[in-house]
């Protein structure tokens, strides 16, 4: 049965009046799903995330300042504020993706982890984009220390997962793609970053224009993700499920519609493996909603995808990735 990765703590992070990364995320998807009967997921509470979890990813002081900053109601910068909530949030939040990795890994087929704050900017030693704990990037070292050899993270977050990226950079245990709008916040992700040292040709950027849509999108995933993570071979497919990529969403300017999610869905199940969905960004609440659970629908389900053109964005990927991997 898939699962669903929640806690109520995640609505006790507040980041104040008009800030985009607010609890009515939360509220607005599990509306959504709940008049829908959770879509057949078995509801479970994630866990804190555990101080050796943590401490796989980012160093001690910084995990002190993090909870220090928290304890004083403080801001890291001016889009990543703290609250009296914030870190024990930030603590389910990680532990909850963790705990998924552990679903997986145990038989689960797929999952979804739906928690606040998000996770993809955070760095090694750094807060920044709404972000405190690499959440995905703390379940992927978590996973590949509990039985799995490979790990396929896919971020198709409208910003580029800055955070996760550089963690991987020079890894081989981590094939690290990402689909998001370039030249955009955070500056990075360009198709020419391909990883560094042994992690060379492990790091797919994939940058799309403003007005992007699912044929971009979805083209992308198909003619350039699927074939190298065939290769690859993960045991495990971890993604950065962000949902600002949506046409009606205020900080993107891409284009997709609420069924391009599904659609991505279905693309990432035919490599028949284990995956699990970490949520991120996403900030029009209907958009949000529709796209989370219209995702987690293709999700389980087990239909085929349409087939999408190679367009000009997959020759160019193609052109600086096809050195690496068959595609």
């Amino acid at each position: 049965m898939p699962v669903y990765f929640s806690h109520p703590c995640s609505l006790e992070h507040d980041t104040g009046l008009g800030h985009p990364e607010r609890a009515d995320r939360i509220r607005a998807i599990e509306a959504e799903l709940g008049r829908r009967d959770w879509l057949g997921y078995e509801r479970r509470e994630a866990p804190a995330v555990t101080t050796e979890q943590l401490l796989a990813v980012h160093p001690k002081p910084y995990i002190e300042f993090v909870q220090e900053t928290c304890a004083r109601a403080g801001a890291f910068d001016l889009d990543t504020p703290t609250s009296d909530g914030t870190w024990e949030a930030a603590l389910h939040a990680a532990g909850g993706a963790c705990a998924l990795v552990e679903a997986l890994l145990a038989g689960e087929s797929v999952g979804c982890s739906a928690l606040r704050p998000p996770g993809h900017h955070a760095e090694h030693s750094r807060a920044m984009g709404f972000c405190l704990f690499a959440n995905v990037a703390i379940a992927a070292r978590y996973a590949l220390t509990h039985g799995a050899k490979r790990v396929l993270v896919l971020d198709w977050d409208v910003h580029h997962g800055n955070g996760t990226n550089a963690i991987f950079h020079e890894s081989r245990e981590v094939l690290f793609a990402s689909l998001h709008q370039y030249p955009f916040w955070p500056g990075s992700g360009a198709l020419t970053d391909v990883g560094a040292n042994a992690g060379e040709g492990y790091s797919l950027n994939l940058p799309v224009p403003a007005g992007a849509g699912e044929d971009e999108y979805c083209g992308l995933v198909e003619h350039v993700v699927l074939p190298a993570a065939r290769a690859f071979d993960p045991d495990i497919v971890l993604v950065s499920a962000g949902f600002d990529a949506h046409r009606d969403d205020p900080l993107g300017e891409c284009t997709m519609e609420t069924g391009s999610y599904a659609q991505l869905a279905l693309l990432i199940r035919t490599l028949g493996k284990p995956v699990g969905y970490v949520l991120e960004g996403g900030y029009d609440l209907g958009a949000l909603a529709a796209s989370v659970a219209a995702s987690m629908e293709g999700l389980a389900d087990a239909g085929a995808p349409a087939s999408f053109p190679r367009g000009a964005l997959v020759e160019q990927a193609v052109g600086v990735l096809g050195r690496y991997w068959e595609m």
